[in-house]
């Protein structure tokens, strides 16, 4: 038995495809949502710097792994 297709790719890879194109959709979205909460409390260039590195912490880790996997070959 053939495995299903969806758009030509089959499950695993339309997975693998959507995970990497949303996720990078949701970080930027993230980013500008930090910047606009800086900008809107007048942070400042010190606050908003922090802001970006205290909000910004989780994703960087997320990608951070993204990288250690292929650098390793684990992936």
């Amino acid at each position: 038995m053939e495995d299903p297709l969806i758009f030509g790719l089959t499950i695993a890879e339309f997975e693998d495809i959507s995970l990497k194109v949303c996720f990078t959709a949701l970080i930027l979205y993230m980013l500008f949502i930090i910047g606009n909460l800086a900008k809107e409390s007048k942070a400042g260039r010190y606050g908003t710097v922090w802001m970006f590195i205290a909000l910004g912490l989780g994703f960087v880790g997320f990608v951070a792994k993204g990288f250690i996997q292929k650098f390793m070959g684990i992936e």
